[in-house]
C-alpha cells in the first residue's frame, strides 16, 4: 500500500528537520513519498536537505493574494502527492515510528474507515533546553475510540477526501473540525488509535506573543469565518457550540456599555476583577489568568472579523520548486 505525506510548511519550518527525520525513520522500508507545500517566498531557502522521497511544490498568487490558508496548502499537497492514503503533518509535528506501525495495521479494516490520528504530547524549546507541556494536548485520551474530527496529524483515506471535496480552503482556521463534520454526514469514521502518535513542538506557550502571531496570521478570523459559511445549513449549530467559548466572551465585553451608560461603571469593573481574581486561583498564576483573557478576546475579535468580512479561496496552481 502506497503512502502520500503531506507538509505545508506554515511558520513553524524551525521544526521541519527534526519532522523529516521522524517520517524518514518511521517509514523506513515502505512504499511512499512526501510533498512540501511552500505558502510564502523565501521559504525554499530555509529547506533542509531533502531525501529522495520529497518534491517541492509552491503555489503560484497573484501578487496582492493572502498566503494560502492551512486547509488550501494541505489541498494542494494533497493533489500533488500519490497514495491510497494521504498522512497530513504540520512541520512541527515528530511522528512516533510505533503508532506509524499500529496506523498500517489498523487503515484497511473498514471500508467506511476515513481517517486516523492519536493522542499528541507537547513539547517546548525554551533556549536550549527542551522540556514537556500537556501529555495529551488535544484530549483525545490513550485507548483506541471513534472521534470526531482529526488534526495536527491526520491520515486520511485518498477516496474519503476526495468524495467530500478535501479541506475548506476559505477557512484561516477550523479546517479541521470542518471536514471531520462533513465526513460524519457521508457515513464515514475517523478514529483515534494508540499509542501517542507524536509530538507536536513549540516555542514556550502559553505566550504573549502567540497571541499577536494568531492575529496577524488570520487564525483567529475561522471561528467567524466557518459560523459565516455554514449561516442556514446542517451543521451550524454544531459550530456554534463549539464557539461558546468567544461567544460567552462577545457576552461579557456586551455588558460594559450597558453599565456605563447605567452608572454602574464600578459595579462592571468590580464584577471583573472577581472574575480575574477567581481564573488567577485556579491557574494558579495572575499572568496566565491574563494571557487567557487577552487569548479569549483576539479570538472574539477575530470572530467577528470573520464574521462580517467575506474572503474569497484563492484560485491555486501548483508548481514544482
Amino acid at each position: 500500500m502506497r503512502l502520500g505525506v503531506v507538509i505545508p510548511c506554515y511558520r513553524q519550518e524551525r521544526f521541519l528537520p527534526r519532522t523529516l527525520a521522524a517520517l524518514e525513520h518511521s517509514l523506513a522500508g515502505r512504499d511512499w513519498s512526501g510533498v512540501l507545500v511552500l505558502s510564502a517566498p523565501g521559504e525554499a531557502a530555509a529547506l533542509p536537505p531533502l531525501s529522495q522521497h520529497w518534491r517541492v511544490v509552491r503555489p503560484v498568487l497573484a501578487p496582492d493574494a493572502h498566503p494560502l490558508t492551512p486547509g488550501a496548502a494541505r489541498n494542494a499537497g494533497f493533489a500533488a502527492s500519490g497514495g491510497t492514503w494521504v498522512l497530513f503533518v504540520d512541520a512541527d509535528v515528530e511522528v512516533d515510528s510505533q503508532w506509524i506501525v499500529r496506523a498500517f495495521n489498523v487503515m484497511s479494516d473498514e471500508p467506511r474507515l476515513a481517517g486516523l490520528w492519536g493522542r499528541l504530547e507537547e513539547w517546548f524549546v525554551d533556549g536550549g533546553h527542551e522540556r514537556p507541556g500537556s501529555r495529551d494536548m488535544y484530549r483525545v485520551g490513550d485507548d483506541d475510540h471513534d472521534s470526531d474530527y482529526l488534526a495536527t496529524l491526520a491520515l486520511y483515506r485518498r477516496v474519503a477526501l476526495e468524495q467530500v471535496g478535501g479541506y475548506e480552503p476559505s477557512l484561516s482556521s477550523e479546517e479541521d473540525f470542518e471536514l471531520g463534520l462533513r465526513l460524519r454526514r457521508e457515513g464515514f469514521v475517523l478514529r483515534s488509535v494508540a499509542p501517542c502518535a507524536g509530538r507536536h513542538w513549540s516555542g514556550p506557550r502559553p505566550s504573549f506573543s502567540e497571541i499577536g502571531r494568531r492575529w496577524r496570521s488570520g487564525l483567529c478570523f475561522g471561528q467567524g469565518q466557518v459560523l459565516r459559511l455554514y449561516a442556514g445549513r446542517p451543521g451550524f449549530n454544531q459550530h456554534l457550540r463549539r464557539q461558546s467559548l468567544y461567544l460567552g466572551t462577545l457576552a461579557f465585553w456586551s455588558t460594559l456599555p450597558a453599565f456605563l451608560l447605567g452608572g454602574h461603571a464600578r459595579l462592571w469593573f468590580g464584577l471583573a476583577l472577581a472574575f480575574f481574581v477567581a481564573l488567577s486561583v485556579r491557574k494558579r498564576s495572575p499572568r496566565l489568568a491574563l494571557h487567557s483573557l487577552l487569548m479569549w478576546t483576539v479570538n472574539t475579535a477575530g470572530m467577528l472579523v470573520g464574521l462580517t468580512q467575506r474572503r474569497s479561496p484563492a484560485v491555486v496552481q501548483v508548481k514544482a520548486v
